[in-house]
C-alpha cells in the first residue's frame, strides 16, 4: 500500500472519528424533545442524524417529531428550532461525557503520532465550546495545537474553509497536511481544498459507504494509521 508522504499535520474530526459520542448526544436530543412533549427516538435512529452540527441534529429530531405530533405545523419556525436548540445545548453540556467512550486504540496512537512530531488538530462541525471539556473528559488535553468547531468560522464542513484556514493558522501548504474522519463531510470538504484525506469506515456516515466518496485511503480501525504514518 502507497502511504501519504510529506505529511506533517494531522487534521482529525472529533465525533464519530475520535468519539463515539452518539450516546450522550441522543441522551440529550431525547431529553430535548420530552421537554417540548414530543416522541423520543431509539439512539441507534438518532446516531444517524449525527455529523452536521448541533444545530442539524435538532432539526432532524423535530422534522422526525412531525410524523408522530399532530398539532405540528409542515415545519418548525426559527423560533421553534431555536428554542429547541438552546434546550438540547443545555442538556449536552451537563452530559458530555457520560457514556460516550474514545474508539478503540484512539488514545495510544494520538499520543504514538505526537511523539513521532506530527502536529495534531481537531475540525469538527460540533459547537466550539464543547471540543476543550470533551478533549479533557478523555486525558487528550495538549496533543492538539488547533481546535476549530462547526461554529468557529463563517463555513463548515464539507465547505473547504476550515480546513484551508487550519493550513494558514499552522502555517503549513495543503500538501504536508491529510484529514482524517468518518464521514462524507470530512471527504468531500478534503476534496474541495485539494487536500488528501483518509476515511475510517466506523462511526457516523448516514449508513453510507465511506468509500463511495473516494478518500485516498480508506481504515477500517484508527489505530491502522500508525503503520501508515511511521
Amino acid at each position: 500500500m502507497m502511504t501519504p508522504e510529506n505529511k506533517t499535520v494531522l487534521l482529525f474530526d472529533l465525533d464519530g472519528t475520535l468519539v463515539d459520542s452518539a450516546p450522550d448526544l441522543a441522551a440529550a436530543i431525547n431529553q430535548m424533545l420530552v421537554t417540548l412533549g414530543l416522541k423520543v427516538f431509539p439512539q441507534d435512529k438518532i446516531r444517524s442524524w449525527v455529523g452536521n452540527g448541533a444545530r442539524t441534529l435538532v432539526e432532524r429530531a423535530l422534522h422526525h417529531s412531525l410524523k408522530d405530533n399532530l398539532t405540528a405545523n409542515n415545519k418548525y419556525s426559527e423560533e421553534e428550532v431555536n428554542n429547541a436548540l438552546a434546550i438540547f445545548l443545555k442538556y449536552y453540556q451537563l452530559n458530555l461525557c457520560v457514556e460516550s467512550v474514545l474508539y478503540t486504540g484512539v488514545k495510544t496512537t494520538l499520543l504514538a503520532l505526537k511523539k513521532q512530531g506530527y502536529r495534531l488538530a481537531i475540525i469538527t462541525n460540533k459547537p466550539a465550546e464543547f471540543i476543550e471539556p470533551i478533549i479533557t473528559g478523555f486525558g487528550l488535553s495538549g496533543l492538539f495545537e488547533l481546535q476549530l468547531g462547526g461554529d468557529s468560522l463563517n463555513e463548515r464542513k464539507p465547505h473547504p474553509l476550515p480546513l484551508l484556514y487550519a493550513c494558514t493558522a499552522l502555517n503549513v501548504s495543503v500538501n504536508e497536511c491529510i484529514m482524517i474522519g468518518d464521514s462524507k463531510n470530512d471527504i468531500l470538504a478534503a476534496k474541495a481544498a485539494n487536500m488528501q484525506s483518509i476515511g475510517l469506515t466506523y462511526g457516523y456516515n448516514y449508513g453510507e459507504e465511506i468509500s463511495v466518496y473516494q478518500p485516498d485511503w480508506c481504515l477500517e480501525t484508527f489505530e491502522e494509521l500508525l503503520p501508515l504514518f511511521t
